[in-house]
């Protein structure tokens, strides 16, 4: 069975330099913001990952950054590994998609209510997180692995398995956008999958949902 790294998002502000979501990357070379094929504006930010603290990170990429495009209007091809409209950025390294030396851009949130305001209110959000090394496990009842917000082990393919192409690619990580506590749109009951290349030299991101 494959170990993986379970992801519990705690209410505490992580430190600098470690794996986290929302907030805004702690980039280790020069800044590399991904930029939307579609609209030309920066995608949003969703987490940094310390490639050494799950595994990986045994060549030269140390930090891996996941984006992805969300607008007020509706943008096509977020859950395309190549749609231009998502990006996990690793570094050191070189990277494949357009980017521009932004040291801010967008970032998570999360809905909450406010004073005077009819309409929950977006509200920017950032987390540290604990992880738990686990062993992967087959549910008997259901005869399928339990879809988890984890890095690294197998993923929990909801429609079927895919993957960004016919290479070799090892789960990176694993997001459940209805089990997270800050707003990401992976369609309906959607989740999230990143990948890393076997040499770690490339990193890619579809989702699928309901």
């Amino acid at each position: 069975m494959d170990k993986f790294y379970e992801i519990e998002f705690l209410h505490s502000k992580p430190k600098r330099g470690k794996t986290k979501f929302g907030g805004q990357p702690d980039w280790i070379t020069e800044p590399e913001w991904p930029i939307s094929k579609e609209t030309g504006n920066p995608m949003r930010f969703i987490c940094q990952i310390d490639l050494t603290e799950i595994g990986y990170g045994k060549n030269n990429a140390k930090f891996a950054y996941l984006f992805m495009t969300e607008e007020d209007e509706y943008v096509d091809g977020t859950w395309e590994a190549d749609g231009g409209e998502n990006a996990i950025i690793l570094q050191p390294g070189e990277n494949q998609v357009k980017t521009e030396n932004l040291k801010k851009g967008p970032t998570l949130y999360k809905m909450v209510k406010k004073l005077f305001k009819k309409r929950l209110m977006p509200q920017s959000f950032e987390c540290e997180i604990e992880l738990t090394e686990k062993v992967e496990s087959i549910d008997l009842e259901n005869d399928e692995l339990d879809v988890r917000n984890k890095f690294n082990g197998e993923p929990v393919f909801i429609q079927g398995e895919e993957y960004p192409s016919n290479e070799k690619w090892n789960l990176l990580i694993q997001l459940d956008a209805t089990n997270v506590p800050f707003y990401v749109n992976f369609g309906d009951a959607g989740v999230g999958y990143g990948f890393i290349n076997e040499t770690e030299s490339k990193a890619k991101f579809i989702w699928q949902c309901m």
